[in-house]
């Protein structure tokens, strides 16, 4: 007990001097730093000897104060009956979990819980830096290093393959590794950029795109706009998916960037970039902001505004994972009309709940596709494309439809079980692009959900210097070059027209062959430059996070 009091004031008077640093509460940096002890205590003996003595001092008094008032304690204390120590053993087993969890919520404490504003310090400053260093230190077991998995690459063969294999080549190094500049297709008014990310919507679940037929207002506006229909996802998490769109990051075998603390603030998002250019910037969710930490990533990474359950008045349907699509939509819709009528252009990443276990929503907005049962997963798919579809006609007429490029895009597919290394099929999603200006089309390329970053910003009119290494989809793009990238737990695959390159852990290499049409893969021998294309891009995740090559563009 009174080592922990020790550990709590000590973490509490260093508080002080590492925000003076870092501008920051004490985190994973506390700990790395230990590795370097001459050149950390030459730094506190030389910048900081007054917050070192009273420190010292204040940890000195507590362990002395608290050592007499725990024996005196100890001496006083009569002993507890027999009879009540498993009733108090259960109260304190009781009070401990309460206190780990610090939320009578259904999710524990976390600091994406707590976050209120864009500022990390002020969004920090409301928790104790004894939990903000155990949180870093714990989440510094899910930053894997890819390496570890897949064999070593030098850093600068590394980045000469991943530059060359981007289809890029105005590069400019001197900032960050992969720094380019894409300059926009269309010349016009800068536009408007809607994300309505889907939750869990396979192209297993589309008709037309071969799966079951519960999407028919997807399938008509596929007609209406730029249609994608070799398009892949990066994961199979909605954090992944939300990596792809919002950072145009390559996955890795760690967790998405979206959940590691490293990331959480100063990490290049479109947000960031188009924030600098003058856009409001939004994330507008059905349910709590803080699931798996998008609202303190999204606050810290460029994002003005948050919407949350707690922001919808009457809304008409409340489950599990929040408020139904349909009260989403309505609330997105009200917010584009309400920014329509500013000055400046807005972005908005609108992220979908209906279509997630438990699968609850509405009832008699549907003809259920199963019809033994109202919550399953088919249903719930339906009734959120119907929600899709009734958004789509407010928005055609509506003031902001002239100005703003929709994309509609799962995060991933539902199921993704296999006795594949790599289910391919299992990360083939829908992708469409609508606009005023957008034609319809049929893109049969083959892409990945990260290429999409770099295609909206082009469609919107912005000419951007980024670190994306994804590829700008209005532009035309040769046979040889097409790849997607998946990663599967462990395993990364490496897609193209004629191969299939898995990496494992164990540095194994399994090379196939894909059929598109049948959706199985047989093995076949690959070119080792294909291998080494495949294994640059498997390990460049890891390494731009660890190496910071993927940091904020703005100041």
């Amino acid at each position: 007990m009174v080592f922990g009091l020790w550990i709590l004031v000590y973490m509490e008077l260093a508080t002080a001097p590492f925000i003076m640093e870092y501008d920051l509460r004490p985190n994973r940096l506390f700990v790395e730093y230990l590795v370097y002890p001459k050149e950390v205590f030459g730094m506190l003996w030389t910048g900081y000897k007054l917050e070192l003595f009273i420190g010292l001092l204040g940890t000195v008094l507590t362990f002395v104060f608290g050592w007499k008032w725990s024996k005196k304690l100890t001496e006083t204390t009569q002993q507890i009956s027999w009879k009540w120590r498993p009733l108090l053993a259960v109260l304190v087993v009781i009070v401990g979990v309460a206190g780990a969890r610090s939320s009578l919520g259904h999710r524990p404490l976390n600091p994406a819980m707590v976050a209120f504003c864009n500022d990390p310090l002020l969004n920090d400053l409301t928790l104790n830096s004894s939990y903000s260093l155990l949180f870093a230190v714990n989440n510094m077991k899910s930053e894997k290093n890819a390496e570890q998995f897949y064999g070593k690459m030098h850093n600068e063969q590394l980045l000469e393959i991943v530059r060359r294999s981007s289809t890029k080549s105005d590069f400019d190094t001197t900032l960050l590794p992969t720094m380019n500049t894409n300059e926009a297709t269309y010349k016009g008014k800068r536009k408007n950029l809607v994300i309505l990310l889907q939750e869990s919507l396979g192209a297993q679940f589309v008709d037309s795109l071969g799966g079951l037929p519960l999407t028919p207002n997807l399938d008509q506006l596929m007609k209406e706009g730029w249609n994608f229909t070799q398009m892949y996802a990066t994961g199979t998490r909605s954090v992944r998916g939300i990596e792809a769109m919002t950072t145009g990051f390559l996955p890795s075998p760690s967790r998405a960037v979206v959940k590691l603390s490293k990331s959480q603030t100063g990490f290049f998002t479109i947000a960031d970039l188009l924030k600098d250019q003058g856009y409001h910037t939004q994330f507008i969710y059905g349910g709590e902001a803080n699931f798996d930490n998008m609202k303190s990533f999204f606050f810290g990474n460029g994002f003005d505004q948050i919407i949350e359950e707690d922001d919808y008045a009457n809304p008409s349907f409340v489950g599990s994972w929040g408020v139904s699509d349909e009260d989403l939509y309505t609330k997105a819709d009200q917010e584009f009309e309400r920014l329509s009528k500013d000055d400046k252009p807005f972005l908005s990443l609108v992220f979908t709940s209906s279509n997630h276990s438990p699968y609850e929503y509405p009832e008699n907005k549907i003809e259920p596709y199963d019809k033994d049962a109202h919550r399953t997963r088919n249903n719930a798919v339906k009734y959120s494309d119907f929600a899709l579809g009734t958004f789509f006609e407010k928005a055609k007429a509506s003031t902001y439809w002239d100005d703003t490029i929709f994309i509609v895009i799962a995060d991933h597919d539902a199921r993704s079980s296999s006795d594949s290394l790599v289910p391919v099929k299992h990360f083939h999603i829908p992708a469409l692009i609508l606009g005023k200006d957008i034609p319809a089309k049929e893109d049969d390329r083959i892409a990945n959900n990260l290429d999409m970053p770099p295609t909206l910003l082009s469609l919107i009119g912005v000419d951007a210097t980024t670190p994306m290494l994804g590829r700008d989809l209005t532009r035309p793009l040769a046979r040889e070059d097409e790849r997607a990238m998946m990663q599967y737990d462990k395993n990364f695959g490496y897609l193209t027209r004629d191969n299939f390159v898995i990496f494992s852990p164990g540095e194994k290499v399994t090379t196939m062959k894909y059929d598109f049409e049948t959706q199985t893969m047989y093995p076949l021998e690959v070119d080792k430059s294909i291998i080494e294309r495949a294994k640059a891009n498997a390990l460049f995740g890891s390494k731009a996070y660890q190496n910071n090559w993927y940091q904020s563009t703005t100041k």
